[in-house]
């Protein structure tokens, strides 16, 4: 596998009509991508919209500090005030030093356990939640669903490989909190360091996943209860955890000035944090994915992730073009085997999955056309941080 070339050749036709953003290193192909006159692309301007409704200065301070009122506040008297999904990376890691050290929350750090974990994240966890005095629950997906759900994601055919446990990291957050009666989930997702991925690269969508898994699964998933949610999380479940409970996510560290060389010194200093190796490394499936990414959909996620650090000034733009031109490290072909045994597949059987015609998430029955039709209901619920803030403008403004 190693040998591959680092991305699917380009048609004679794409590659005439090859274009890259002046500003970050977005480029067509990247889909749903558009290029003002100068030549800055849609992303840039996503970007900056953000920038302006999160600034880092005394505004963006008083509504930080007005959040972490009205957690404490809600949360009085109970033994949690919030949930704080964990998994030992670099961004979950210090979301829980912000929330317990800096804020003075009180948080249970949750991390959703789906058998794909990796050991160096799994001991920055434990020292991470000993160190900060945070109590710390994990949720172990039933291995039957989980692993039936990433094979029928391969099937497929669709970016969409780890839905199922998008899926099931966000309702073991709102099953905890359901059962904890805590009305706030904190989640370290920056725009700044980490973008926001396209699309029809990552759809999250409750139907869509039951469809894959009633075409491709071998395995039913169990029924939803609200303290115990599998892998439910239809539009009936948005409804109940987001508007009968009142449960809101907040992404705190748009508030925040998020530096990742000086955060790194931080958590390292103060919790003893390890550096697994990569970005999303704290999930050894992340290897076999990137792979399957690369040499199947011609799609590497570092534009997104490289360009927002490139606009948020903590990478060169020509650093980020050149760590482009390679394969991303996170391939480690040791761990790509690892990955394929435990899903219990052949290479044979993972190279005949790859060989199908890719499709999109439009293709399988799912809510986009519902989700279409209550945009500006989405748009007040994001801004409410009943849905998380990202969802607007990843369902709007990053491509169909």
């Amino acid at each position: 596998m190693g040998t591959q070339a680092s991305n699917v050749e380009m048609k004679t036709g794409e590659a005439a009509n090859y274009r890259i953003c002046v500003r970050c290193i977005m480029d067509t192909t990247i889909p749903g991508i558009t290029f003002d006159e100068a030549g800055e692309c849609n992303f840039c301007k996503l970007h900056d919209k953000l920038d302006r409704e999160y600034p880092l200065n005394e505004k963006g301070q008083r509504k930080l500090d007005k959040l972490i009122r009205d957690i404490k506040r809600k949360g009085k008297n109970r033994k949690y005030d919030c949930i704080l999904g964990i998994s030992g990376g670099r961004d979950s890691t210090y979301t829980l030093y912000l929330a317990k050290k800096v804020w003075g929350l009180r948080p249970l750090a949750v991390h959703f356990n789906d058998g794909f974990g990796n050991p160096v994240a799994g001991e920055n966890m434990l020292r991470t939640t000993r160190k900060l005095g945070v109590d710390l629950r994990t949720i172990t997906s039933d291995w039957r669903e989980s692993k039936d759900l990433k094979i029928a994601g391969l099937k497929s055919s669709t970016p969409d490989i780890e839905l199922g446990t998008d899926i099931g990291i966000a309702t073991a957050l709102y099953g905890v909190a359901t059962k904890e009666k805590v009305q706030h989930i904190l989640f370290g997702q920056s725009f700044r360091t980490e973008g926001i991925c396209p699309l029809s690269w990552n759809y999250l969508d409750g139907k869509y996943l039951k469809a894959i898994n009633k075409q491709f699964g071998t395995v039913p998933l169990r029924k939803w209860t609200p303290t115990d949610p599998g892998f439910n999380l239809d539009i009936f479940q948005v409804f109940y955890y987001t508007i009968i409970k009142g449960i809101k996510t907040i992404p705190v560290l748009y508030y925040v000035n998020y530096v990742r060389s000086e955060v790194d010194q931080i958590i390292k200093k103060e919790l003893d944090w390890v550096y697994t190796g990569a970005h999303y490394y704290d999930d050894l499936f992340q290897s076999l994915l990137t792979y399957v990414f690369r040499v199947k959909f011609n799609e590497d996620r570092r534009k997104f992730n490289y360009s927002a650090l490139v606009r948020s000034g903590q990478m060169e733009r020509s650093a980020a073009l050149e760590r482009v031109k390679g394969v991303y490290v996170i391939e480690d072909q040791k761990v790509i085997d690892l990955c394929i045994k435990r899903l219990g597949l052949t290479r044979e059987e993972l190279d005949e999955y790859i060989a199908r015609p890719p499709k999109k998430f439009y293709d399988y029955p799912n809510h986009y056309h519902i989700i279409k039709k209550f945009k500006p209901v989405i748009k007040i619920l994001c801004k409410l941080n009943i849905l998380p803030g990202s969802a607007y403008d990843k369902y709007f403004n990053c491509g169909d």
